[in-house]
This record gives structure tokens, sequence and C-alpha cells, in this order.
């Protein structure tokens, strides 16, 4: 079911005062530029016709930004099925890696140093853990997925990873985390590792403050480890969930007026209770476009043993060491949108007939088309 409201209603809303607002630099309006013309003739489309009962239908093209709550289903779901086949026999761990607010205003200006510098921290992290005979003395693998934003979507950067409940030895041996896969490392001594090692990062990148880097040192920092997954299926499921997420959903977007927009959120801190937010809509804009990422930044790594360079070898060999055979690949079954189904004859009959430039068709378009058939 389409929501009633989408972001791109309040981008066309207020666009010339997008344009000038000094909060959004010239990327972010970019991106902006692109969800506000998705799936509208300013983006040019194509008209399908049906060769049985003479149905038209203008289709606008998408905008395929990765930041866009209108195209990230297909990305998502294509990104899951190449997944499904690396998926390994063995526990799996969610580590919630999270920055504290006192980098926030760091986050907003220096972006790029910042996350790149949390990727690095993240997983040398759990990377050396994994090395310490004491916890498992193997070389792990991780997954790890880039959100920077809380419900309300103010800024929250923090890594959602997976790792697996093990990893390979120097001769290539398949080693179980302990207690049978069902404990991975102590939460409290990463978070101070965590803090070290991202301290450590962002220096190499950026000449820090002292002031800064003091205040990091005094706060608490937190990693969170839930317990494995039931079953690796349910990692996949997980995933769905995570990878192609944006700052917020259309469907969570209850009202837009002139003035405001409301949308719904789950505060965490009472049992996730379903509440709403009221914000001006330049507001809503300037919170959403804090969640633009920087050209070319990688949001989705793959670490260790299931790094891209490592995984054909690695993920066999775990399956042979297990004695379990890798699975055949299952074509996913999904209810995607057929280009070719008429909702007037339920024939799978639309052909497409004319392209559109950018702009669309002239108005005239749909009797001139009608009289075709």
């Amino acid at each position: 079911m389409n929501p009633h409201f989408e972001v791109a209603h309040v981008l066309r809303q207020h666009w010339s005062e997008v344009e000038k607002h000094p909060q959004i630099n010239r990327w972010q309006l970019r991106t902006l530029s692109a969800l506000r013309r998705c799936r509208t003739a300013d983006l040019g489309g194509h008209v399908d016709a049906c060769t049985e009962c003479g149905n038209t239908r203008i289709s606008y093209n998408s905008c395929r930004n990765r930041h866009c709550p209108k195209c990230q289903g297909k990305n998502r779901e294509d990104w899951i099925a190449k997944r499904e086949a690396e998926l390994l026999p063995v526990p799996y761990f969610h580590v919630v890696f999270t920055l504290p607010d006192t980098l926030n205003q760091l986050a907003m200006y220096q972006p790029k140093a910042v996350y790149d510098s949390l990727f690095e921290a993240s997983w040398q992290t759990v990377a050396c853990f994994a090395k310490d005979p004491k916890h498992l003395g193997a070389k792990p693998g991780m997954i790890a997925i880039l959100h920077t934003w809380g419900q309300t979507m103010t800024l929250h950067p923090h890594l959602h990873c997976i790792v697996p409940g093990g990893g390979l030895t120097k001769k290539g041996k398949w080693k179980t985390a302990r207690a049978q896969g069902k404990y991975l490392f102590p939460v409290k001594a990463m978070s101070k590792v965590f803090r070290a090692k991202f301290v450590k990062a962002l220096k190499s990148r950026i000449n820090s403050d002292k002031d800064l880097i003091n205040q990091l040192f005094q706060k608490e920092w937190v990693v969170y480890a839930k317990r494995p997954f039931g079953h690796p299926k349910a990692v996949l499921e997980y995933l769905g969930r995570y990878t192609h997420k944006v700052a917020i959903s259309n469907h969570r977007i209850l009202d837009i007026d002139q003035k405001q927009t409301t949308f719904s959120y789950k505060d965490y801190r009472q049992g996730a209770q379903k509440l709403e937010m009221t914000l001006g809509n330049l507001e809503f804009i300037r919170r959403f476009s804090l969640h633009i990422l920087p050209r070319g930044l990688v949001r989705i790594r793959h670490f260790g043993i299931l790094g891209s360079s490592a995984k054909q070898l690695t993920i066999p060999l775990i399956h042979r060491e297990l004695g379990i055979p890798l699975p055949e690949k299952e074509p996913r079954i999904l209810e995607t949108y057929n280009p070719r189904y008429c909702p007037c004859c339920q024939k799978e009959s639309m052909v497409s007939i004319q392209r559109l430039p950018k702009r669309g068709p002239p108005k005239a378009v749909f009797s001139a088309l009608t009289n075709q058939f």
C-alpha cells in the first residue's frame, strides 16, 4: 500500500527555501533534488499500452538514489539474495558500536573522517579480541552497516554488525567461539578498546582538538552484543531490516501541512512505545539532510573471512571443515512490480510504446494514445 505522505512532498513544497538553506550543503542539495524529482515527469519515463484492452499508463523513472525512501526495496532484495549463498552454518552475533554525542558536531562537518574511523575502529576491536587465544585465537569476519540516525532523525552514528561465532585459525581450521558459540567477547572490555581504537583512527585522519580527545576519554562508550541468532537464516531477516534503510520511511509520515510535518517514532527508553513528533517543515528537511552520506562513502562493508577478496576461499573451506555441504541457491520468490501486468484486463499484455524525455509528455498524450487502440 502506497503511503499518503512522502519526504518528496515536503521538498517540493519548500524547494525554493531549501535551495537557500544555510545548513544544507551542495552535495546534500543535489541528493534532495533527486528525491524531490523521483518518479515524476522531471526524470522522464515511458508510456505502456495493453495489446488486449488498449489501457494506457505512464510510468516515470526512479532517481535510484541510496537515500531515497522509494528506491530501496529492490536494492535490498538484490543485496540479500547475493548474501544468501554466503551464509555460514554457525551462530551469528549482532554487535552494535555507538559513538558518543560528543562527536556529533564533528560528524556534521567532517563526516567521512568520523565514519571511516568508526568502521576501522569497530573491525580492529573485533579482530583484536578474536586474535587473543583467551577469547578465540582465530581470524573472525564481520559485516558492518552504518546508520547515522535515531528515531527522531537526530544524529546518532552507530554500526550494526553481524559477526560469526568463531573464526579460522592460522592452520585453516574452524574454531567456534566460547560456550559452543553462545558467547562472543566481554562488551565492557570491548568498549574501552573501541574507544582507544577510534581515537587513534580519528587522529590519523584529522588534526583533532586536545579538548575533544579528553572529553572522549571521559565518556563511557557503548558496545552492545545481542545473543546469537537462532538460525543462520534469521541473519537474512535481520539484514533485510537494516541494510538499505534511510533516515525515515514514507510510511512513518502521518501528516504534512503548509508549516509542519508529523511522523511516528519509537521511544526505546519507554519500552519501544510508539509516539508522534511534529517538526517545522524546514527543520524536518534539515534533520533528514544530516543523514545524506558523503559522496563515495560505502555504508555496508565486509571484513576478515567475510571480506570480498577472502570469502570465495573461506566460505567453502568452513563448510568442508564443519562437514556441511554448501547450500544450493534457491530462487527468492518476491512480490515485485510486474511492468507487463495490465490491471484492467489482468493479463501480462502491457508493452512499452513510447519513451518520454525528461519533463514528461504533452498534455494530449493520453487522448492521442487512446485513439490508437
